[in-house]
C-alpha cells in the first residue's frame, strides 16, 4: 500500500509539472513574441522618421539597427528595393502580395531565414507616405527568443524530473509515516490470541481516521473477549449442571446392577434413574433453546393469543403443585386480551416464571397482564423475601442463582429463557423486588 501510495502520488505530481510546464513554456512563448512584436513596432517609428528626414538606412550603425541580428529595406510601389541595410542589398523580404497588403495596414510576417542570416526571422511591413508611396520592412531574427525557449525546455527537462523524484521519495516517507500506525496495529493483532484477549492494539494520540479505526477494534475486541468469558463460563456451568444428574445417574444403575437389590430398590433406583434423565434432557432441551435464540433462529409461530387463556393455563398446570406447599395462585387481567405471539414459547416463559415463584417464593402467586402504550407486561409475582439485591442484576444470566438457593434442583436456566422468548418476539424481561414484599417478574411485549 506504501508503494502505491507512493505511486499514486508520483503520478499526480507528474500531471501536475507537465501541465504546469506546458503552461509556462506557452507564457513564456507568447510573451516572447509579444515582445519581438513591439520591438518591431518601435524600430519601424524610428526608422520612418529617418526615412521621412532623407535618411539612409545603409547609413545607419547601430544605434537604430543591431548588426547581425536586426535588418530593414525600403520598398518601391513596383516593387524595387531602394534602400536596405548591408546584409539585405536588393533582395526584396517581402512577397509581391504582401506589398499590397502591406500598403493597406502594417502587416507582421515570418520567415524561415533572412538574407546573409541562417536564423529564421520576424517581420513587419508598414506603409510610408513620402513623395510617392513605400513600404518599410523591418525585421529581427527569432535566435534569441528560440534560445530563450530552449533554456527554459532544457530547465524543465533537468528540473521536472529531479523535481518528480524529490517529492515522490517525500510522497513515500509520508504514506510510511501515515501508515505506520497502522503497522504497529497489524503487529499487535498478530501477536493476540484467544489466551491474550485482555490486550488492545495500540492507538495514535492523534485524532483522525487511524485512530478512530483502532478504537473501534479495540471495543470489537473488547466485545470478543467478554463473548469469549460469557462462552467460557456457559461451558463451565453447563458441564457443572451436567455432571451432577451424570454422576447420580451413573450411581443408581451400577446400584441397580448389583444381585442383592431387592425389586423395591431395584424400582426406586430405576424411578431416580428416570427423574436424573428427565432432568438432563430438559438442561439440554433449554440449552438448545439458548444456543438458537443466540444464532437468532429460535423459531416462533405467531398467531393471534388470547392472554387471558394463556394465564389460566398457567394456573391450572400449576395448580395441584401449588395446592400442595398450601399456597395459592390468582389471575389478574387488565390489558388487551389477544396479542400476537408464539403461544407454547410464551406458555414456557411464563411457566418458567410461575415454577421460580413456587420454588423459591412464598404466599400468594399472582399471575398479572398490564396495558401499556405500545406493549403490555405479563408480571408473575409472590410474597417470599424477594431476589437478594445482589442478584438483580444477573438474574437472567444462563446458570445464574443466588446463593441460598444453590442447593435446589434447578438449572439456572429458567429465566434466562424468558429473557430469549422475549427478545424472540421484540420484547425484554425484568424483575424487582416488591415495595410490599416479594418477587416481581414480568416480561414486555410489543403490540403489533
Amino acid at each position: 500500500m506504501r508503494l502505491r501510495l507512493a505511486l499514486v502520488f508520483a503520478a499526480a505530481t507528474a500531471v501536475v509539472l507537465s501541465g504546469a510546464g506546458w503552461f509556462v513554456y506557452n507564457s513564456v512563448a507568447s510573451d516572447l513574441s509579444r515582445a519581438l512584436d513591439q520591438e518591431l513596432r518601435a524600430r519601424a517609428q524610428d526608422l520612418s522618421t529617418l526615412v521621412a528626414h532623407g535618411g539612409s538606412l545603409r547609413a545607419s550603425r547601430g544605434g537604430l539597427i543591431e548588426n547581425g541580428e536586426s535588418f530593414a529595406e525600403v520598398i518601391a510601389g513596383d516593387g524595387r528595393v531602394l534602400d536596405a541595410t548591408a546584409p539585405i542589398g536588393t533582395r526584396r523580404l517581402i512577397s509581391s502580395a504582401q506589398v499590397g497588403r502591406a500598403f493597406r495596414a502594417p502587416l507582421f510576417t515570418n520567415r524561415s531565414s533572412a538574407p546573409g542570416l541562417d536564423e529564421p526571422a520576424r517581420l513587419l511591413a508598414v506603409p510610408l507616405q513620402k513623395d510617392r508611396p513605400l513600404i518599410l520592412v523591418v525585421g529581427t531574427t527569432r535566435e534569441n527568443r528560440a534560445e530563450t525557449l530552449r533554456s527554459l525546455l532544457t530547465a524543465f527537462f533537468i528540473g521536472g524530473p529531479l523535481a518528480l523524484i524529490l517529492t515522490s521519495v517525500g510522497g513515500y516517507a509520508v504514506a510510511g509515516a501515515a501508515l505506520r500506525p497502522i503497522e504497529a496495529m497489524r503487529r499487535r493483532a498478530e501477536e493476540i490470541s484467544s489466551s491474550s484477549l485482555d490486550e488492545r492494539l495500540p492507538v495514535p494520540l492523534v485524532a483522525d481516521e487511524i485512530s478512530r479505526l483502532g478504537e473501534t477494534l479495540n471495543q470489537m475486541l473488547a466485545r470478543i473477549e467478554d463473548g469469549v468469558a460469557r462462552e467460557r463460563n456457559f461451558v463451565t456451568d453447563a458441564s457443572h449442571e451436567l455432571r451432577t444428574p451424570l454422576a447420580l445417574l451413573k450411581t443408581e444403575l451400577e446400584l441397580a446392577l448389583r444381585q442383592e437389590r431387592s425389586a423395591t430398590e431395584l424400582e426406586h433406583a430405576l424411578r431416580s434413574a428416570a427423574a436424573e434423565t428427565e432432568r438432563l434432557g430438559r438442561i439440554a432441551n433449554d440449552l438448545l433453546l439458548l444456543a438458537r435464540s443466540e444464532n437468532g433462529r429460535l423459531p416462533l409461530q405467531l398467531e393471534a393469543v388470547d392472554l387471558a387463556e394463556v394465564l389460566e393455563t398457567i394456573r391450572g398446570r400449576f395448580a395441584s403443585r401449588v395446592d400442595a406447599s398450601g399456597r395459592a395462585i390468582s389471575v389478574e387481567t387488565n390489558a388487551a386480551r389477544v396479542v400476537t405471539a408464539d403461544r407454547l414459547r410464551l406458555e414456557q416463559a411464563l411457566g418458567n416464571m410461575v415454577d421460580n415463584a413456587v420454588r423459591y417464593g412464598d404466599g400468594l402467586i399472582t399471575l398479572a397482564s398490564a396495558r401499556r402504550v405500545d406493549s403490555v407486561e405479563l408480571h408473575v409475582g409472590d410474597e417470599g423475601q424477594g431476589f437478594p439485591p445482589a442478584f438483580l442484576d444477573r438474574a437472567f444470566e444462563r446458570f445464574s442463582r443466588g446463593d441460598d438457593v444453590r442447593s435446589t434442583s434447578g438449572s439456572g436456566l429458567g429465566l434466562a429463557i424468558v429473557t430469549a422468548v422475549a427478545l424472540a418476539h421484540g420484547g425484554t424481561a425484568h424483575a424487582a423486588n416488591r415495595s410490599d414484599g416479594g418477587a416481581d417478574v414480568w416480561m414486555v411485549l410489543p403490540l403489533k
